[in-house]
Parts: C-alpha cells; structure tokens; sequence
C-alpha cells in the first residue's frame, strides 16, 4: 500500500490514479473527472514553469470562485509556487500593499466581478505581471489562454517531475489575516499542514467519498479554500463552485447537482431557510452542514436538522491554524453543537490559559492557545509579530473560551475587539485607521452590534473635528471607497465626545449606551 500523500500535488495524484472518472469540480457548463482535472493542472504547472515561476515564488489570485482559480492554485502548487490568495472585497490599495509584501510577481484576476475593475483598481505596479481570466483582452494584461499556451514549450515529463519535487515541509499558502493593529500578516503553512489538518477535519465532520460539496464560501479564506478544496482532493469528493452567495441560485445548484454538503456561516442558512421560494425547490439530498465563525443558536441548529440537513456541525478554527483547531462530530446532540465548537482535531491540543500561561480547570473561562501540526509556521517576514503570537509551541490565538469536563471548547470572547460579519473577520483598528484619515474626523471608535443576518455588523462612534461639518453618510461613502465591504461601518454615530474611564481609556460599555 502506497504511503498517505503529504503534498497537495500528491493528493491530486492519488485521487485522479483512484478515482479517474469521478466528477472532480462543476463550474457552470464547465465538468472535469478527476483525471480531467489533474490534465489542467499539469497544463497550468507547465505555464508557470514556461514563465520562469521556480521553487517558492509566490503567485497571487485575486479573482472569484471557478474552475480557473482552482487549476491555477494547483498548477502552482504542483510547479512548487507558493499560493497567496487575495479578497475579492479588497480595494487596489489593500490588494498592492498584501501583494507587495508577499513579494507576488504573477497575479490571476478576473475584471467584472461584484462590478470591481480589479486591473484598474490595481493600478500600474512595477515587476508584477498580471494574468485575466476574462474572455476579452484586457491592456497590460496577459490572457489566461495565451498564458496556458505558452506552457507548450515544457514537456510532461518536465511538469511531472516539479510536482514530485514538491517536499511535504515546503510552504503552500500565505494566507493574509488582518491583526488587531490593523496590519495584515500572512500566515505561512505547508503541504503537510495543509493536508494532515483538513484529513482531520473530513474525518470529524464526516465529509466522505461520494459527497457534492457546494463551495460557495470564497475561495481566498481558508473554509473555501482548504476545508472545501484540499478537504474534496482527500475524499476525491466532487466540488460544486459558486461565486458568491445568493439564495435562489444556491438552491437551484443543490437542486440541479444533488449536492450534499454544504458548509457556511450561520447567515447562509438563515436566508435559506426563510426564501420565500424554498419550497419550490427539491432540497432534499443536502446531508450535512458545517458552520461557525459566529454564535449559532440553538433553535438554529434544531431548525437546520428538522428541515434541511440530517447532519450539523459546528467547528473553530483560524488562519494561523491551517484553519481548522476543533470541529463537532455528526453524532454530538443540537446543544453541544449549538453551544460549543467541538472536540481539537487529531493531533492538537487546546489550552485555557490563565493569566500567567498556566492550565486552567474545567469550565473557567481564559485565554485559547493551541499546539499542534496546524500552527502555522509563522508570519512572513514579521519575526516580532510571530514571537509574539506562537511561544513554546502553542498559538496564543487571543481568544477566550472555557473547556468543559468532555474536552469540548466553548468560545466566549473574541480577539481584542475583532468582530464577525457574514463570516468575515472585521478588526476595528483598520476601520478606525480609515475613518481617521478623513478631514473632519477628531476620533473614531468601531465596535460589532448584533445584526439578524450577518450576525454582527460595523457601528462607528465618530467625534468631528470643531467646527468640522460632516454626515453619516459621507463617512460611510469614505469607508466604501477604501474598504472591502464587510469592513464598511452599517452606521456612524456623532458624538461630541468619547466616554473615558479613570486611566482615560475609552469605555466602551458606556459608548454602547450612546
């Protein structure tokens, strides 16, 4: 028996030798079997070796959900490049400034999407070349067809053996996530992370060969990216891509393709659950759930089982962990999987850490720090930031949580101020930056209020500058044009001062009460 792959390009490999004429990804009219697929990638790992890409460069994708964002993430995986996946959100600025520090000098994009000009927004950028998937010529741009021809001039053989050269320790992906000061890190893992943390999480949520697994979560966060694609190569499950959420097509795709799995935030099964349309469609071969990333209610959970899904689960996890640290498991009642996030993973170990580091008992809430195969190997290029953030061995994530007598974790506070809107990670100090860079703006307080759909939404407290004239909606609109969406405050509060305690810092219970 061969050994268990630790690379992804060996996990393709293994699926596409085992599983050649199983459908490996729908996107649209566009149908690849496993060894359909693994022909593509072999086609993009012989472009970038065409284009001089060798061994750790790192290429970028700024572009949505498809079949192309997935060929070239394997194409560059296989041809040994490191992936950097970029939000789809982003504006040209946040987009240079995470390229130019990953070092990126190949970016994939798409023009069009959520109407975003993404070569125009990216503006001229001196040594990155940039490569469209769009069917039109785009100037400045290479065409994603005339970038795959190119890779003619490279034999099989050739592209081959790149993609066994590819070392279980070498790193895959950087993965951006913003800190509590506002600046980006990202994230390094590798192939053996990648593969050994999402065959844990397949095995604890019960993810199996055969399954349709609907990957509507966006393919440059970790939940699409690895537990949907790298979870789909283990399982050589097959991979339905939506770009984005949108109820009545997401119903007729698990309609339409019988999908069986679909995993999300919380918000996503909210709307589903109350279209107006729902019982039109045939939604019966949905089995199993996997959400998080926010609170879960109770009579959510028992309301998904009773009309959707057999199977639900609940799971925890961050960038810095390969995304993945505890996960529930199909057999765990509607209270455990609404109230905690489950049991680590195989071969991790969660801490609640008191004050000083120390372990704490059974149902006392501290700090979450994790230790394991998943903890990434750092930030790039930021030794402070990742001595700070990984010490002995275990992650301090900034979360608080409590253990109960089981082992399972129970999330009760989140890093620093950070809250989550559909899903997305939002830390206030990148909001506040913003905000405070506009000219009439004396201070700026950003916190997450509670929002029926998206769970949590953006308020921002604004003090204006004396005698400075300013809207609402104007700060809104500044926000809008600098940010992605999810980060763009829902409403803007104006103060004529900020409450303070006795240190002088701001309270922000007090605020709440504005």
């Amino acid at each position: 028996m061969s050994p268990e792959p630790l690379t992804i390009p060996a996990l393709l490999d293994h699926a596409a030798d085992a599983h050649p004429d199983v459908e490996a990804l729908v996107d649209g009219a566009v149908r690849l079997t496993y060894a359909r697929l693994r022909a593509r990638v072999r086609e993009a790992a012989k472009a970038f070796a065409a284009a001089g890409v060798r061994h750790g460069d790192r290429i970028g994708i700024w572009a949505p959900n498809s079949h192309r964002w997935v060929v070239t993430a394997l194409g560059a995986l296989a041809a040994g490049a490191v992936v950097v996946p970029v939000n789809t959100r982003y504006k040209g600025e946040e987009a240079r400034w995470m390229l130019g520090r990953a070092g990126v000098r190949l970016v994939f994009t798409e023009d069009g999407f959520l109407g975003n000009g993404y070569l125009a927004m990216l503006g001229p950028a001196p040594g990155l070349t940039a490569v469209t998937y769009d069917a039109e010529p785009r100037p400045g741009a290479t065409a994603w067809e005339d970038f795959l021809a190119a890779g003619a001039a490279v034999t099989d053989e050739e592209a081959d053996a790149r993609a066994a050269a590819v070392r279980p320790d070498d790193v895959a992906d950087i993965l951006f996530t913003s800190g509590t000061t506002g600046r980006s890190k990202g994230a390094m893992c590798t192939h053996r992370q990648d593969v050994r943390t999402n065959r844990a999480w397949a095995d604890r949520t019960g993810l199996r060969h055969g399954d349709r697994y609907l990957i509507v979560n966006p393919l440059f966060h970790s939940f699409g990216y690895k537990a949907g694609v790298f979870s789909c190569l283990i399982r050589a499950a097959t991979m339905v891509l939506q770009p984005v959420f949108e109820a009545g097509e997401t119903m007729r795709l698990i309609e339409a393709e019988r999908i069986t799995v679909l995993p999300g935030a919380p918000t996503v099964y909210i709307t589903l659950l109350d279209a107006p349309e729902r019982a039109r469609h045939d939604l019966s071969s949905l089995r199993l759930a996997v959400t998080g990333a926010s609170v879960v209610p109770v009579a959510l959970v028992r309301r998904m089982r009773a009309e959707l899904f057999p199977e639900v689960v609940t799971a925890y996890g961050l960038t810095e962990s390969c995304g993945t640290v505890t996960a529930c498991s199909v057999d765990d009642d509607d209270l455990t999987v609404a109230t905690t996030s489950g049991r680590p993973i195989e071969g991790v170990e969660v801490r609640v850490a008191g004050p000083g580091g120390e372990p704490l008992p059974a149902g006392e809430d501290g700090e979450i720090l994790v230790r394991g195969h998943n903890v990434m190997l750092g930030y790039l290029g930021d030794e402070a930031a990742t001595a700070a953030a990984v010490r002995d061995g275990w992650l301090i994530t900034g979360d608080r949580g409590r253990l109960d007598g089981r082992g399972y974790l129970t999330i009760t506070g989140r890093s620093k101020d950070m809250y989550v809107t559909g899903g997305f990670n939002v830390y206030p100090a990148e909001v506040e930056q913003v905000l405070a860079a506009h000219g009439t703006v004396a201070e700026a307080v950003v916190t997450g209020v509670p929002d029926a759909r998206l769970g949590e939404v953006g308020r921002a407290y604004v003090v204006p500058r004396p005698g400075a004239a300013v809207t609402p909606e104007e700060l809104i609109g500044h926000c809008r044009e600098r940010l992605a969406n999810f980060k763009v405050p829902r409403e803007v509060v104006l103060l004529a001062g900020l409450p303070r305690n006795a240190t002088g810092k701001i309270d922000k219970a007090a605020l709440a009460k504005s």
